[in-house]
C-alpha cells in the first residue's frame, strides 16, 4: 500500500541522484537526437533554399508575363504618339528630297551607236 504524502515532503538522498540521473539520461538523448538530425537539417535546409529560389524565380517570370499582358496607360500612348509624328516628320522631309533631286521620272534617250561604214568585201580571185 502507497503512503500518503501529508504535504512534508522529506529528502531522501537516493532520490536526488535519480533525477540528476534522469536529467542527464534526457539531456544524453537529446544531444544525439540533435547530432543524428544535423546532417538531414543541412540537407533540409539546402532543398528548402533551393525552393525558395526556385519560388523567386517563378514569381519574376509571372510578374513578367502581366506586364506584357497589362495595357499601355495614357503616359505609354503619349509616348508612342510622339514618336510616331517625328517619325511623319522625317518621312515627309526625306520624300521631299527625293522630289527635288529626281525630276525626271523616264531615262534620257541616247543617241544611237555610230557604226564604222561596213567595208566591201575583198574581189574575187582569178583563176586564170
Amino acid at each position: 500500500m502507497a503512503k500518503k504524502d501529508n504535504g512534508k515532503k522529506k529528502k531522501d538522498p537516493e532520490a536526488g541522484k535519480k533525477q540528476q540521473s534522469r536529467g542527464d539520461a534526457v539531456r544524453a538523448a537529446a544531444a544525439q537526437a540533435i547530432e543524428a538530425t544535423a546532417g538531414q537539417a543541412g540537407f533540409t535546409r539546402e532543398r528548402a533554399q533551393q525552393i525558395a529560389d526556385e519560388l523567386v524565380s517563378a514569381a519574376g517570370r509571372f510578374r513578367e508575363t502581366l506586364e506584357e499582358l497589362r495595357p499601355a496607360g495614357s503616359d505609354e500612348i503619349a509616348a508612342l504618339r510622339e514618336r510616331i509624328e517625328t517619325l511623319e516628320a522625317r518621312v515627309q522631309t526625306l520624300e521631299a528630297a527625293r522630289t527635288t533631286t529626281r525630276r525626271r521620272t523616264t531615262p534620257a534617250k541616247r543617241a544611237p551607236a555610230k557604226r564604222p561604214p561596213a567595208t566591201p568585201p575583198p574581189p574575187p580571185a582569178s583563176s586564170t
